[in-house]
C-alpha cells in the first residue's frame, strides 16, 4: 500500500472546489489591490529644480557644487567621516564611493518644478518654461545626460490653479513627444492633493492624454504629493491615502511626504517643522500601512537647513541632514527630497554607509536561507525576510553602495540570483556599480 493511501482524511472532494469558488472574488481583488513590488530601481532621493532656473546644465552643476562644498569643508575621507560620525572602517569606502557619484551621477531623480519652486506667472511665461523644460529634457535623455529618472510637479487640482496646471502638463507631455517619445524614467508629481476625486480627476487626465496621443492606455503614471491633514484623515474617519491609491486606477507610482504644508497644516510652528516631528511620523506611518503590498512606493520629505556659512555651520547641517536620511532608511523609507546640492554628499554618505555596514550580515544570511556553503545561521529565516535581505541588497547594488563582486563574494548570489529571490524582473535604468 503506497504511503498515499494510507493517509486518511474526512472532508468530501467538493469542500475545496466550493472554497475555490467562494473565494474566487477575493482572490482577484487581493491580486488587483496588491500585486507587490513593482521590481525596478527606486531613486534614493529627488531633486526640486524650479523650472525658470531649470537648464541643459543643471545636473552637472549640481554635481560639481557639492564636489566644491565637500572638498572645501571636508576634503579627506577622515574629515567627512569626523563630522558625520561614521566608524573608521567606512570612512574611506563611503568617501570614495560618494566622490564616484557626485562625479558620475550626482542627481538620481530631477523634479522640474511648476508649483512652490515657481509660483504664479503670466501664462505665456509658463506656457515658455513648460516647453523648454520639455525640449530641454528630451535633449539630456536622448545625449544620455539625463538623470534615470525626471519630470515634472504640476500645479495641483484645486480650482485656483488647475487649469493652469493642466495646461503646463499638456505642453510639457506633447513636447516629449514631439521630440521622440515618453522616456521609461518619466515622472510626473500631483501637489497638494486632499480628495480621492482630484486624484481620479488626474487618472482621467492621463487617460485622455493617452487617447488623444494614441498612447498605450496606463502608460502614464504620476506620483502622489500628501501635503495636506485631510489626505491623511478625511472627514469620514477614514485614511484617505488608501482611498487615493484606489482612486489612481493604477497609475499611482509613489506616495511624497511634504513636510512644511503638512507641518503647517497641523499647526506646528516654524521652528519645529521637519521630517522627524511626531506629526511627520504619524502621517508617514499612515502612508506606509497604506501603501504596503500595492507596488506604491514611499518617499519622505526634506530639510531646510543647506549647508552654507561658514565650516561650522556646514557641518552641522550635514550632520543634521545626514541623521535625518538615516533615520528614514532605518524607519523604510528609500527615498527622499534634496533641495540644495550641499544635501547631495550627506545623502550618498548617509546611504551608502546604511548599506555598507548591514552588507556582510545581509549576505550571510541570504546565503544561509539559500543553503550556499552549508551555511549555517543564528536566525532561521523566512521567506518574507529572504525577500526583504535580497531587496536590501538590490538597494544598495542600485545606488553604487555596492558592487556584485562584493555581494557574490558574502552571499554566493549573482544579481540574477537576488532578482529572483525578490520576486523582481530584470534591472531598469540601473547605474550602480558592477
Amino acid at each position: 500500500m503506497s504511503e498515499e493511501a494510507a493517509v486518511a482524511t474526512s472532508l468530501p472532494g467538493r469542500v475545496t472546489e466550493d472554497l475555490a469558488a467562494r473565494l474566487a472574488p477575493v482572490d482577484a481583488e487581493l491580486a488587483r489591490r496588491y500585486p507587490g513590488e513593482p521590481g525596478t530601481r527606486q531613486p534614493v532621493h529627488t531633486v526640486y529644480v524650479p523650472a525658470d532656473a531649470y537648464s541643459a546644465g543643471t545636473v552637472a552643476e549640481w554635481g560639481g557644487q557639492a564636489l566644491e562644498l565637500l572638498g572645501r569643508h571636508a576634503p579627506s575621507a577622515g574629515e567627512f567621516a569626523d563630522v558625520l560620525g561614521l566608524p573608521d572602517e567606512l570612512a574611506g569606502p563611503v568617501h570614495e564611493r560618494v566622490l564616484a557619484k557626485l562625479e558620475r551621477e550626482p542627481v538620481e531623480d530631477l523634479r522640474i518644478d511648476f508649483e512652490d519652486g515657481y509660483g504664479v506667472r503670466p501664462d505665456a511665461e509658463e506656457d515658455a518654461d513648460a516647453a523648454k523644460a520639455a525640449r530641454l529634457l528630451a535633449g539630456s535623455w536622448e545625449a544620455g545626460g539625463a538623470p534615470p529618472y525626471a519630470g515634472i510637479r504640476m500645479k495641483c487640482m484645486e480650482a485656483a490653479v488647475r487649469d493652469r496646471g493642466v495646461r503646463t502638463l499638456d505642453i510639457f507631455l506633447t513636447g516629449l513627444l514631439e521630440a521622440g517619445d515618453l522616456p521609461e524614467g518619466l515622472v510626473l508629481t500631483l501637489p497638494k492633493v486632499s480628495f480621492p476625486e482630484q486624484v481620479d480627476a488626474m487618472a482621467g487626465l492621463c487617460g485622455e492624454f493617452e487617447e488623444a496621443r494614441g498612447l498605450p492606455r496606463g502608460r502614464i503614471g504620476f506620483e502622489i504629493q500628501i501635503e495636506t491633514t485631510q489626505s491623511i484623515l478625511g472627514p469620514d474617519g477614514r485614511a484617505t491615502v488608501a482611498r487615493m491609491i484606489e482612486a489612481a486606477g493604477g497609475r499611482a507610482t509613489s506616495l511624497h511626504y511634504g513636510t512644511f504644508d503638512y507641518s503647517a497644516a497641523c499647526g506646528v510652528s516654524a521652528a519645529y517643522q521637519a521630517m522627524d516631528h511626531p506629526a511627520a511620523d504619524h502621517a508617514k506611518a499612515v502612508m506606509q500601512v497604506a501603501a504596503a503590498g500595492t507596488g506604491v512606493r514611499l518617499s519622505d520629505g526634506s530639510t531646510n537647513v543647506v549647508p552654507s556659512g561658514s565650516r561650522q555651520q556646514v557641518h552641522e547641517a550635514w550632520k543634521l541632514h545626514h541623521g535625518l536620511v538615516r533615520r528614514s532608511l532605518a524607519r523604510a523609507y528609500y527615498q527622499g527630497w534634496d533641495m540644495h546640492p550641499g544635501h547631495l554628499p550627506t545623502r550618498y554618505a548617509a546611504t551608502y554607509a546604511f548599506y555598507r555596514e548591514g552588507m556582510e550580515r545581509a549576505a550571510s544570511r541570504l546565503a544561509a536561507y539559500a543553503g550556499h556553503f552549508g551555511g549555517e545561521s543564528a536566525v532561521m529565516d523566512e521567506p518574507a525576510t529572504a525577500r526583504a535581505l535580497s531587496n536590501y541588497l538590490l538597494r544598495g547594488l542600485d545606488c553604487g553602495a555596492l558592487t556584485s563582486s562584493e555581494v557574490a563574494r558574502y552571499s554566493g548570489m549573482t544579481r540574477a540570483d537576488l532578482d529572483r529571490l525578490a520576486g523582481r524582473s530584470a534591472p531598469t535604468g540601473q547605474t550602480g556599480a558592477t
